[in-house]
């Protein structure tokens, strides 16, 4: 085994933890909005969140970059080439954006904010999902390989 095989196995765990964190945190806003007027609901659903941003969310989602950007440089001029790579980094990209939008949203409701639906936020929750799926599928079938 080498190094590449070690940089890509923590890479996927880190992968992985970053997507149990974009599928928890919605899910805890949502519980903290249903559960407007019981301060104890409240105040567990906000340390909760909180908790899961700082362990898991925000420190899964940095290792993958800089594992991912380990990855790509151990080979760039063959991964420059491919479309699949391209996409999967729009992807990745779009991720991250979720995720800070997301972050946001927790900022928001956490301040007592409540212009955001829990109906909205259940639809919300499966876009990290779909996005996987995609990122997956270019990933290991790599459909537009040159």
């Amino acid at each position: 085994m080498n190094g590449y095989d070690w940089l890509r196995a923590f890479h996927i765990i880190a992968v992985i933890a970053w997507m149990a964190g974009l599928l928890m945190y919605p899910r805890l806003l949502v519980y903290r909005l249903e559960g407007r007027g019981v301060p104890e609901l409240e105040t567990a659903m906000d340390q909760g969140a909180d908790r899961l941003k700082r362990i898991i969310l925000n420190p899964a989602m940095i290792l993958t970059w800089i594992l991912g950007i380990g990855l790509i440089s151990t080979n760039f001029g063959y991964y420059a080439g491919q479309l699949w790579f391209w996409g999967k980094l729009i992807l990745v990209i779009g991720l991250s954006g979720f995720h800070g939008y997301i972050l946001s949203l927790g900022r928001k409701v956490a301040s007592g904010d409540q212009s955001i639906a829990p109906r909205r936020l259940r639809m919300m929750n499966e876009i990290p999902m779909v996005i996987s799926i995609f990122a997956v599928l270019l990933v290991v079938v790599q459909p537009f390989s040159t």
